[in-house]
């Protein structure tokens, strides 16, 4: 029986996976990344765990017929080089050619939000929609961009919605910007504001319970941070038209409480524009994953 491996890289831990044809997980397991070691130790962990999943396959009677791989940053995925990862401390790191020197199968390799937008298409909440944003809003924030079906890559650039400037007299960015989308409605952003307006830390998902008791400098927060992401998506909306909006990241637990003030911001923004329908992300953390195999599969020819 075939299978392949997915591997989705991530700054903290890696998602690991065998899929069969079906689409279907078979085993899964979390390795930790161990960026602290720096980037070479990075890279052969991502080698060493995708030559460990094709050993586990082997002991199941499975056949590999490739491997799929993803990791954050700005990635040429026709080269198989991840450019640059400030999570991982990647530049110009020719992944693809070091993991096929290990492991003799075909390795397909990517961005992890544009697999996870490509997850979404197939699998998920955007099924059957042609043009449509993977939005996943957690630490920071990223967009897949797919258009007519296809992720669009932009050679590796596309798809930094996270880094659109909202206010340019707003908080400075890790990109050296200042006032970008994350900086302002990413989860740890809307942390850190509440935190500067009251002098209390709080973590993200804890926000929502102070939401819930309606505590003014919460819904202060909130309203900032929904109101810069309405402007971002207006701004996407009016260049690009997508039909759906999908919302993933720890931010998407917020629910209707996230969904019904960004759809009335978003339609106070807009008046000629197509109004792109808001939805909650199905497959939570496990889209790149996911994503990762269907690319694998895509390169198997399957």
């Amino acid at each position: 029986m075939d299978c392949v491996i997915a591997l989705d890289v991530g700054g903290t831990s890696m998602k690991a996976a065998l899929v069969d044809e079906q689409r279907q997980v078979i085993t899964s397991r979390r390795i930790p990344t161990g960026r602290a070691d720096g980037p070479d130790a990075v890279a052969e962990r991502i080698v060493a765990a995708v030559a460990d999943q094709h050993a586990a396959a082997t002991q199941l009677g499975r056949t590999v017929r490739g491997a799929g791989v993803v990791v954050p940053g700005i990635v040429d995925e026709e080269r198989g080089v991840a450019v640059f990862s400030a999570n991982l401390g990647f530049r110009q790191v020719p992944l693809r050619g070091l993991i096929e020197k290990r492991v003799d199968v075909p390795v397909a390799f990517d961005h992890d939000v544009r697999a996870g937008g490509l997850a979404e298409g197939e699998l998920g909440a955007a099924r059957g929609v042609r043009d449509y944003l993977f939005l996943p809003i957690g630490t920071g924030i990223a967009g897949a961009v797919v258009l007519d079906g296809r992720p669009y890559s932009g050679h590796g650039y596309a798809g930094e919605i996270g880094h659109m400037m909202i206010d340019r007299d707003g908080p400075p960015c890790g990109c050296g910007a200042r006032g970008c989308l994350e900086t302002l409605a990413s989860a740890s952003a809307i942390a850190a504001g509440y935190e500067r307006r009251t002098g209390r830390p709080v973590e993200a998902h804890a926000l929502r319970d102070l939401l819930d008791a309606d505590d003014p400098d919460a819904l202060a927060v909130w309203q900032l941070a929904v109101d810069a992401l309405a402007t971002g998506l207006a701004a996407y909306a009016t260049l690009l038209a997508p039909e759906l909006v999908v919302i993933g990241g720890g931010l998407a637990e917020a629910g209707d409480i996230l969904l019904s003030p960004l759809a009335r911001e978003l339609d106070a923004r807009l008046t000629f524009q197509r109004r792109p329908r808001l939805v909650l992300a199905e497959l939570g953390d496990q889209a790149g994953a996911l994503g990762a195999a269907l690319l694998a599969w895509r390169l198997a020819g399957s």
